[in-house]
């Protein structure tokens, strides 16, 4: 069986007049992330991760900011395209490891539920799939609530076998 790990890693600013969705969860919050799509940095982030793993490039190389198609996109609908083109390289998700980085507004009350979500969106048993929280203790932006960050990991399995360039 062949395994592979991919990283991956969003950051978005928090304005106002936008809803704040990490994970597919809306969180209560004046502020919201801005983004041409959705700006579920928890999700896309685990995008990214999916895409590096299978070795299929990043989210900016498959939605573009310029291409109005993804302007409001969840990020169940990105992670839905990501998991077709991690399929077609031949592999499945295993596991998903991840981590928020926010200082405000406080995430442990949606912590289970991201994790739910998540899960949902990659079709994995929920013990698949862990969602972390971190603040930066007042450092740098991320520590000034200008922002949320999101890191997350992910194992790839071989579904079939890969396919090589020509198909």
């Amino acid at each position: 069986m062949k395994l592979r790990v991919g990283e991956g890693y969003d950051v978005h600013r928090l304005v106002e007049g936008r809803p704040l969705i990490l994970g597919g969860v809306e969180i209560p919050h004046e502020r919201g992330l801005a983004g041409h799509s959705d700006a579920d940095a928890l999700a896309h982030a685990v995008g990214d991760a999916l895409l590096g793993a299978a070795g299929a490039g990043d989210l900016g190389q498959h939605f573009p900011s310029s291409d109005p198609r993804w302007r409001g996109a969840s990020g169940a609908t990105l992670l839905a395209r990501v998991l077709e083109i991690v399929g077609q390289a031949g592999f499945a998700p295993v596991n998903v490891d991840a981590t928020l980085v926010a200082q405000e507004p406080r995430l442990a009350p949606f912590a289970e539920a991201m994790r739910r979500g998540l899960a949902e969106m990659l079709g994995l048993d929920e013990a698949a799939v862990n969602v972390k929280l971190k603040s930066h203790d007042g450092l740098g932006a991320l520590g000034r609530g200008e922002g949320i960050a999101a890191r997350a990991v992910a194992l790839l399995q071989q579904s079939a076998p890969e396919r090589g360039p020509d198909g």
